[in-house]
């Protein structure tokens, strides 16, 4: 049985560059970053030329790059070590940054969460307008994980720069999709993870811009200028900047094929299940994304038949443990619960095929018309 992968939302196969570079790291260059010996420095320069070359790509300072293990530790440092009375955020975050806010609530801080319209965006003078004297950081996602909508961050992040307020963007989806470049966002902090475009997992970084008062997350020993200690990886950090080169270097051929095959099946499944609805606005999306609702039909029932017939895709509700969890963000976007349970997110990526589309569509109409009967 053929399989389709429609899922790299969640995770992306492994360039195949990047590959090669981490297995001669991992055979040749095995040494401590932090040894003083040659062994050592060896690694130390694998380590510092992948920074380099991934603060080149998103405009920053190789000093104001961290490696970490990934998008969540990212998020969870920017926020929880951030000093503040008061935070803005939006009710639409990862995961990631939206438990890490929980977690300031529990020790007495104020946070806000700005709510987006049905089309999946938040209005940037919604977000300003809750920034006060006291706000010590607004944290906006700059495209969401689960509509692949973008959000207005530029528009933030300008606004908030005038004004002296430490912004965080969770650019985890947009990276190696979009163009990303901190200045232009205005941001002080920038959340990525390399396993999005290409790269390996446990690996990904923290932008924090200089001058940034931010605390530690980790405590250990001076790697990292000792903000974010423990022993680098430095085949990690080769695949994570080969990785992101390529994947900044083709974005537009990539894009433009990618969005082809995404508008494709986005038509060829209203053609076949002409109620079928599209959450989130059309354009100002990421080209990979299709999050796509089925009336009438079970998300978690139809993402199961889906695997069966080879197809790889993700629900609207999350199963974890035995506990169907409602997406917090359909429901955000004014979907009910059992609205945002009849949706499934296809995300495209560049080892798909028009006909693995076509093939898609073919099926999902099959098991759809089936479940009804």
């Amino acid at each position: 049985m053929e399989k389709i992968y429609l899922d790299h939302a969640a995770t992306s196969p492994l360039r195949e560059k990047a590959l090669e570079k981490m297995i001669s790291t991992l055979k040749d260059v095995w040494g401590n970053a932090a040894s003083v010996h040659s062994f050592g420095r060896e690694a130390r320069r694998a380590v510092e030329e992948s920074r380099e070359r991934i603060a080149a790509l998103i405009g920053a300072k190789p000093g104001e790059v961290y490696f970490t293990s990934g998008g969540s530790e990212s998020d969870t440092w920017a926020i929880l070590c951030m000093p503040s009375g008061h935070c803005v955020t939006t009710a639409i975050e990862h995961h990631a940054a939206m438990n890490a806010f929980e977690a300031l609530e529990k020790r007495g801080t104020r946070v806000d969460r700005v709510l987006p319209g049905r089309d999946g965006a938040v209005k940037a003078e919604d977000v300003l307008d809750r920034v006060g004297p006291d706000t010590g950081l607004v944290s906006v996602m700059t495209a969401n994980n689960e509509t692949g909508v973008i959000q207005p961050v530029k528009e933030i992040g300008e606004k908030l720069r005038e004004r002296g307020v430490p912004f965080h963007t969770d650019a985890v989806q947009a990276l190696g999709q979009i163009p990303v470049d901190v200045d232009s966002l205005g941001c002080s902090l920038l959340s990525a993870s390399a396993h999005k475009f290409g790269g390996p997992k446990g690996i990904g970084i923290l932008y924090i811009r200089s001058g940034t008062g931010i605390g530690n997350l980790i405590h250990g020993g001076l790697q990292q200028r000792g903000l974010r200690p423990g022993t680098e990886d430095p085949a990690g950090c080769v695949g994570m900047a080969a990785a992101l080169e390529e994947a900044v270097d083709e974005m537009e051929d990539a894009g433009n094929r990618i969005r082809e095959m995404r508008d494709t099946l986005i038509r060829l499944v209203r053609e076949r299940v002409p109620d079928a609805v599209l959450n989130g606005r059309t354009e100002g999306r990421l080209f990979c994304n299709a999050n796509i609702r089925f009336p009438g039909i079970d998300g978690s029932a139809l993402l199961m038949r889906l695997d069966m017939e080879g197809v790889a895709a993700s629900a609207g509700s999350a199963c974890t443990a035995g506990v169907v969890e409602t997406s917090h963000v359909l429901t955000a976007m004014g979907l009910t619960e059992k609205e945002a349970s009849e949706s499934i997110r296809f995300t495209l990526g560049r080892e798909n095929t028009p006909q693995e589309i076509q093939r898609t569509a073919e099926i999902i109409s099959g098991i759809v018309n089936d479940m009804r009967a």
